[in-house]
């Protein structure tokens, strides 16, 4: 399903530590139309916590989240 699943954009938030992966993944979701889906790629362990916490708060559809040898990836829906 990961390899099928659609996006309009791809954020690579690899490396970076809390709370760059989600203030980077906010910015692109601005740029983006309602309804687009952002897939984001980071690395940072706290990052599951804050995509699911994130979007609850704000309204987005968190679609799928994997975590695969240290690469967490997230398909956000933008509401």
């Amino acid at each position: 399903m990961t390899d099928t699943l659609h996006h309009d954009a791809e954020l690579d938030a690899s490396g970076l530590n809390c709370p760059l992966p989600l203030l980077k993944a906010k910015l692109e979701l601005n740029r983006l139309a309602s309804g687009a889906v952002l897939k984001v790629i980071a690395t940072d362990a706290g990052s599951q916590r804050d995509f699911r916490t994130f979007a609850q708060l704000a309204g987005h559809t968190l679609l799928l989240d994997t975590a695969e040898g240290g690469i967490y990836t997230y398909w956000l829906k933008k509401a």
